[in-house]
């Protein structure tokens, strides 16, 4: 059976003070998830531990500070891919050496749907 992407969750979140990365793209995907109920999971009977595959995707202007396993470890259903690339925004604070992150995030999911018989 081919797994079919059934939802796309997008999300920001940003670090204002320190410069942390994955502290921003924790923040991004939460609030991604904070968008969705997937109530068709139930519905469907769809085993999240076998059935249900989940894509990250992660923005930010320095991937290498973003520690992909705590993003990983963060979402609560799915087998989870986390891919962190080139993308979101820096704001620098030169005069106080504060820069704000800002982290984007795609969350796609799809599923293994069974079929009616």
């Amino acid at each position: 059976m081919t797994a079919k992407r059934v939802i796309l969750e997008l999300g920001t979140g940003n670090d204002l003070h320190g410069g942390d990365y994955t502290k921003a793209a924790l923040r991004a995907v939460q609030d991604a998830l904070h968008h969705s109920s997937l109530a068709m999971i139930r519905t469907l009977k769809i085993d999240t531990k076998t059935g249900m595959f989940v894509d990250v995707t992660i923005g930010v202007q320095q991937p290498d500070k973003v520690d992909a396993e705590k993003v990983r470890a963060s979402l609560p259903h799915g087998i989870v891919t986390v891919k962190v690339v080139k993308g979101g925004l820096d704001i620098a604070d030169p005069e106080n050496n504060d820069p704000a992150v800002i982290a984007s995030a795609a969350i796609a999911v799809r599923m293994e749907i069974p079929q009616a018989k």
